[in-house]
């Protein structure tokens, strides 16, 4: 009889620290995975099939600029990496300009969006992955000559050998979602 007391009380003993470090792991996962909607606003309305044309003129429209601005230029991109050309930083940094005015007068007004829901902005939390992804972004950037925008303008222009391009940055995200439990965070 004490032994098949023991072997339950073992048994659920084992129960409890199993339950214990999955919901470790569950928190650390929820925490980790907390980085990815950060800045999502959902939106709980449903809207007809055809709402998504607006999307696909503002995508239109900006491949367009990207291409006359010649920022999906290879070697554009080349004078940057090289310090040979202030044109990108210009273009970049007139971007980030533009981002935090932009993020001031939605905060200062509250602007709502074109469906009177608010837009909510979440505190990011720093951490040292950061750092290391920041870095094989900027040297496949270097490499290749595109970020992940202007990879579809750069083949919609007609440079086909980005679809190589696109396929291994889709592979490399891949990668990191299966590999994702077993980096720095």
């Amino acid at each position: 009889m004490n032994s098949l007391k023991n072997t339950e009380m073992k048994s659920t003993s084992k129960i409890a620290m199993q339950h214990d470090i999955e919901s470790n792991i569950t928190d650390t996962d929820y925490e980790v995975r907390s980085l990815n909607t950060i800045c999502m606003n959902n939106t709980s309305l449903q809207h007809p099939w055809w709402y998504n044309f607006k999307y696909f003129a503002a995508g239109l429209l900006f491949g367009i600029v990207l291409v006359k601005a010649e920022v999906i230029s290879w070697f554009r991109i080349q004078e940057m990496f090289r310090l040979q050309s202030f044109y990108m930083y210009g273009v970049i940094g007139s971007a980030v300009v533009t981002g935090m005015l932009s993020v001031w007068l939605i905060k200062k007004f509250n602007i709502k969006t074109i469906h009177g829901e608010p837009i909510v902005f979440h505190p990011k939390k720093f951490n040292k992955g950061q750092v290391y992804g920041g870095i094989i972004f900027g040297l496949g950037w270097a490499m290749t000559g595109a970020c992940p925008g202007p990879i579809f303008a750069q083949i919609g222009a007609g440079f086909f050998v980005m679809i190589i391009v696109l396929l291994s940055a889709v592979a490399g995200t891949w990668i990191y979602g299966y590999a994702r439990n077993k980096l720095p965070h």
